[in-house]
């Protein structure tokens, strides 16, 4: 089973993204599920919520405590809470994020676990492909290029089909973008 933990802040897309990313796995057959976690539900608050995906039915109801991947849409965050926290070793993260790897100044805890970090600016891309900036799209198609863990193809094809070409392009453009470093 992968786990996967979203970190963002309200008004980003966090539960819109994540629901596309279920679908998708679905869609091919696997086995997948979201739980959103909110604090305080108001814009620019931060949220977060915990995914599975598998190949045999999941039965875990709960938080993910130690996730395979961590989908961080808000790089200020890495500053206000432990993201990190519980992270596996030979884990993939996904960071929205203008900063290098050397510039977000991760935690000791999160160095050498053989980690492959994607970095995009998933909100600048967002505002110049689609003129808004929310990156929940864009960042999905960071994660499929990071992971692997889903077909392109279909999550590209259900971001068309909730969101329209733009958002669809804004995920093919990180996709290809991304910047991706091996710690």
């Amino acid at each position: 089973m992968k786990e996967i933990r979203f970190h963002g802040r309200g008004g980003q897309g966090v539960v819109k993204s994540a629901q596309i990313l279920v679908k998708s796995v679905i869609e091919t057959g696997e086995y997948a599920h979201f739980i959103p976690f909110f604090g305080v539900e108001r814009k620019g608050s931060p949220v977060y919520g915990f995914a599975r995906i598998d190949s045999q039915s999941i039965d875990i109801k709960s938080q993910v405590y130690e996730p395979d991947c961590l989908v961080i849409m808000d790089d200020s965050l890495l500053d206000q809470i432990d993201v990190f926290e519980g992270l596996r070793n030979n884990s993939y993260v996904v960071i929205n994020s203008r900063k290098s790897v050397e510039e977000l100044n991760l935690p000791e805890s999160a160095q050498n676990i053989g980690m492959k970090i994607g970095i995009i600016d998933a909100t600048e891309t967002a505002l110049n492909v689609i003129g808004k900036g929310i990156p929940n799209t864009t960042m999905l198609g960071a994660f499929v290029s990071v992971t692997s863990w889903v077909d392109k193809s279909t999550v590209e094809n259900n971001i068309l089909k909730q969101f329209g070409e733009e958002n669809a392009r804004a995920a093919q453009k990180a996709y290809e973008e991304v910047k991706i470093y091996e710690c």
